[in-house]
């Protein structure tokens, strides 16, 4: 949970490179998730991208204090995976 801490400082601060690392930690995970929740590569290729851009471009909603990084980046892939779910 500390590193989620200095991951997001390092995002806030416009740290490309914590970027890369989130996704090196997370990223399999994310989009196993996805995979597993739409039943389509294609689709979690897509909401794996779109978590990850989400998280670049809005450092700050994720907040380490109330949980884990992981369980942010999965609650925004299962979420837009309900949605492609539900129109697919």
């Amino acid at each position: 949970m500390n590193n989620d801490f200095e991951l997001c400082a390092r995002l806030t601060a416009g740290d490309i490179d914590a970027l890369g690392d989130v996704y090196d930690e997370h990223g399999s995970y994310v989009y196993g998730v996805a995979v597993k929740v739409t039943g389509s590569r294609a689709h979690a290729e897509e909401i794996t991208q779109n978590v990850f851009v989400s998280l670049w471009e809005q450092p700050l909603a994720c907040d380490p204090s109330l949980g884990s990084l992981r369980g942010w980046l999965v609650s925004l892939a299962l979420h837009e995976s309900a949605l492609r779910s539900k129109v697919s």
